[in-house]
């Protein structure tokens, strides 16, 4: 809901994709405060090599799209969020997710 509204708000590429990191961050620091309240009883112990693993291709991520976003155009990352977000509907829709 939130790349949808953001693609017509008039913002440029790097204050779309900044304004999508400042809130991912926080819905990130409140999952982790919750998840590390429980994180014995989660069983994240178990699979520390996962969660690692997850981590580094976050940071790897991050730094791979900070390089991409000097290249292209904010009329491709508006048309690529757009056709992203009609396949999560329709994948939703099918029940495929």
């Amino acid at each position: 809901m939130r790349s949808a509204f953001l693609i017509k708000a008039g913002l440029s590429k790097e204050a779309f994709v900044g304004t999508a990191v400042v809130v991912s961050t926080f819905v990130d620091f409140t999952r982790l405060s919750v998840y590390a309240t429980r994180f014995t009883a989660s069983g994240l112990t178990e699979n520390l090599t996962l969660v690692a693993s997850a981590t580094l291709s976050a940071i790897v991520g991050a730094y791979i799209g900070n390089k991409l976003l000097k290249k292209i155009t904010l009329r491709f990352i508006q048309v690529f969020v757009a056709v992203l977000l009609i396949l999560l509907s329709l994948a939703l829709g099918s029940g495929l997710i």
